[in-house]
């Protein structure tokens, strides 16, 4: 940096003063300039009704409305875009306006559409929407339909905000991260004037809200609070149907999985499954139990020492402490050659500059060196043996663990369980890295 004659070193308090100087004022001229876009952008939607990019909602196209009137960007062969009803997905809209108006709910809206194969708008546009699936109608698809203030042919911008939060409060030097936010109805900019053809009327638009409101329950906040019941298999049952996630339940004081699979998409997929598959617990501990011991039985007990010798981590510390002292090192070798040329009458500026650098690096070593920990010691093979010896039998001590141990047990060891409910059978598997476990079927419990 020319203002401070050469680097920047942290450590020196008029070099901080400068940076601090000159990152307020760009921290400044960036504000300046948002604010000026942001405004110019609000006073464009709000009189002018502009389209100002985006995807256009559902229902809607682009098209175009000649050139752009800003000079400069009409010279660069821009173009001003406006939205137009698209003719096989506008009358979708009047119709859940239509729908939800006479009283159906949002679910039930929403399965009507499947089973009259209707694609919902991610299936409408799969090159826009590639990020979703695409199967059928959800109940969010259509609250997000039913709350667009644009189906009025009115313009609306600021639905959203970008807010820089720090990485962590702890430590500034990490920078920000941006996060989206949506921001409150009175926030939100609207055109005064219609800017597109309205879809429906600004009083199906209204009663459709009223009703929206009288329909919503008011619940409290959710807070985050640790479950009544220990789940043992906790995120390790997949629904062998739908490879989802089985949740878990309790019933009569015994531990369900359940998967529940809404009936519309059931029949977008076109799949069989059942709307709640159960599997009870207590019929799936006591055989992976019994797997997982058998490694440890007297014929495979040999082959899982060996295997949980050679999956220990190895320990780097020593080759990079021993990195960061020789470049200690070899930064006082320097210094002291330096401090010899100063002596020698060498020009100072010079000599310093190099001086200052070599400093800063000798410094970037130590607290390297100091952040180099020492990681636990490699168990040996005798190690392992006798912590194996101490445990006892391995099935007894899982039977007996508290259900939390066991369940973080399961998983370090990337416990997956498939469960098929048309042959009642769950096919188990673990996953180590390198080692991948066989599969094993558990039927019934026996």
């Amino acid at each position: 940096m020319p203002e401070v004659g050469g680097p920047i070193d942290p450590d020196n308090e008029a070099h901080d003063l400068v940076m601090s100087v000159f990152g307020g004022m760009s921290k400044g001229e960036r504000n300046r300039i948002k604010v000026r876009v942001r405004t110019a952008m609000a006073s464009q939607t709000e009189l002018e009704g502009r389209y100002l990019g985006g995807r256009p909602p559902y229902g809607y196209t682009l098209h175009d409305l000649g050139p752009h009137p800003n000079p400069a960007k009409a010279a660069d062969g821009r173009r001003l875009r406006g939205l137009a009803p698209e003719p096989s997905t506008a009358p979708i809209v009047r119709r859940i306006f239509a729908d939800y108006i006479a009283g159906n709910g949002i679910f039930a809206i929403a399965e009507a559409l499947t089973n009259d194969n209707i694609p919902c708008p991610s299936a409408a546009d799969p090159k826009r929407n590639s990020h979703r699936s695409g199967i059928a109608w959800s109940k969010s698809a259509v609250r997000t339909i039913l709350t667009n203030p644009r189906y009025t042919g009115r313009q609306v911008w600021n639905k959203q905000r970008t807010d820089e939060v720090l990485v962590d409060v702890r430590d500034v030097s990490l920078g920000y991260t941006n996060i989206m936010r949506w921001n409150p109805t009175n926030q939100r900019i609207t055109s005064k004037e219609l800017s597109h053809e309205p879809l429906v009327s600004d009083e199906t638009f209204a009663q459709a809200q009223s009703l929206m409101h009288r329909r919503a329950t008011h619940s409290t906040p959710h807070l985050k609070h640790r479950t009544r019941h220990p789940y043992i298999f906790r995120g390790r049952v997949h629904c062998d149907v739908c490879q989802r996630r089985m949740q878990g339940q309790h019933s009569h004081g015994v531990a369900y999985y359940r998967c529940r699979y809404a009936k519309e998409y059931a029949i977008a997929n076109k799949v069989d499954h059942p709307i709640n598959v159960f599997l009870r617990e207590d019929i799936v501990v006591g055989p992976i139990d019994a797997w997982l011991a058998s490694a440890f039985s007297p014929t495979n007990l040999d082959h899982t020492i060996t295997m949980l010798t050679n999956s220990q981590p190895t320990d780097h510390s020593d080759l990079l402490r021993e990195q960061a002292r020789k470049r200690i090192a070899e930064c006082e070798t320097k210094l002291n050659r330096y401090r010899a040329t100063l002596d020698a009458g060498a020009d100072p500026t010079v000599v310093t500059a190099w001086i200052t650098d070599t400093e800063t690096e000798r410094r970037l070593a130590e607290a390297e060196l100091a952040t180099i920990t020492d990681k636990p010691a490699r168990l040996t093979r005798d190690d392992i043996t006798a912590l194996i010896k101490r445990l006892g039998d391995i099935r007894s001590a899982l039977a007996n663990a508290d259900p939390n141990d066991k369940a973080e047990v399961y998983r370090q060891l990337n416990l997956r369980l498939n469960y098929q409910p048309e042959d009642e059978a769950v096919h188990a598997m673990i996953d180590l890295g390198a080692h991948r476990g066989d599969l094993v079927c558990v039927r019934r419990g026996t």
